[in-house]
């Protein structure tokens, strides 16, 4: 049985003071439990002090990105390297955000942010340094309205996964986010949850093999609230959960993590 995993994305959220409240309130609401992996990935600049506030906690460090190169004249970038010199376990890589969002526009006016190659040597990148990518990807509500969800996913797989060796396949995290249901309100419901989730656990199984795919955690993240976790963490490849909103309060995101637990029957 793979651990279920629940990760806190903060994105770019939170004073100081702020965000050691809220790591209080979350391990004070877990206890020492040892059911379920927790994460926060706070942003970058908060990572040494967060660092220390989970120290002694259950709850592991996670970055929001990274570069792909290990040093150099990249502005404003962090390596790998320096990720895990704050003491971070994960990191996540090829948000919905960067991907769709975050970066230049090209002359229609689209976002020509992150593709598939630069994530894919980013992934490299944090396997050479020992820490765990949680990779995200997802369809937009375009490409989902044009029935295009599993095309969609089956090419990012094979792109941000192209760097990754069959060895270290199964401490991979991937994390699915139908973009139509990040921040709308909007859920997948739990058919069309586990129907992505059995899609890339099979395009896993192409790629690595059934022992590594069947090891691989995959998440949900989308709109994931208390209201609906139990419902969606029953789903048979549905892993765990990387929350966006709810992991800025603490009691929905222990509540979270409760229905995880729950859901798993741990």
């Amino acid at each position: 049985m793979r651990k279920p995993f629940v990760a806190g994305n903060w994105k770019m959220n939170l004073d100081l003071a702020s965000a050691r409240s809220l790591v209080e309130g979350i391990a004070k609401g877990l206890g020492a439990t040892s059911k379920i992996d927790v994460a926060i990935c706070p942003p970058s600049i908060y990572l040494f002090p967060m660092a220390k506030a989970v120290a002694g906690t259950p709850i592991a460090l996670g970055a929001q990105n990274c570069w792909s190169e290990p040093s150099g004249a990249f502005t404003g970038e962090v390596s790998a390297a320096m990720v895990k010199e704050t003491g971070c376990r994960y990191v996540i890589l090829g948000h919905s955000e960067r991907r769709n969002t975050i970066g230049p526009k090209d002359a229609n006016g689209r976002v020509a942010g992150e593709s598939n190659a630069m994530i894919a040597a980013k992934v490299r990148a944090v396997f050479d340094n020992g820490l765990i990518p949680i990779v995200c990807i997802g369809e937009t509500l375009a490409q989902r309205d044009a029935n295009e969800t599993e095309s969609v996913l089956t090419s990012q797989i094979a792109g941000s996964l192209e760097s990754v060796k069959p060895d270290e396949a199964k401490k991979l995290v991937i994390a699915y986010e139908p973009v139509w249901a990040i921040g709308t309100g909007r859920t997948a419901s739990t058919a069309q949850a586990q129907a992505a989730h059995a899609h890339i656990r099979g395009q896993l199984v192409e790629r690595f093999g059934a022992g590594a795919a069947n090891a691989i955690r995959i998440q949900y993240g989308g709109s994931v609230k208390p209201d609906n976790a139990r419902e969606l963490m029953s789903c048979a490849d549905v892993d765990g959960a990387l929350v966006g909103g709810a992991s800025l309060k603490p009691d929905d995101f222990v509540k979270i993590i409760q229905e995880t637990i729950s859901a798993n029957d741990l």
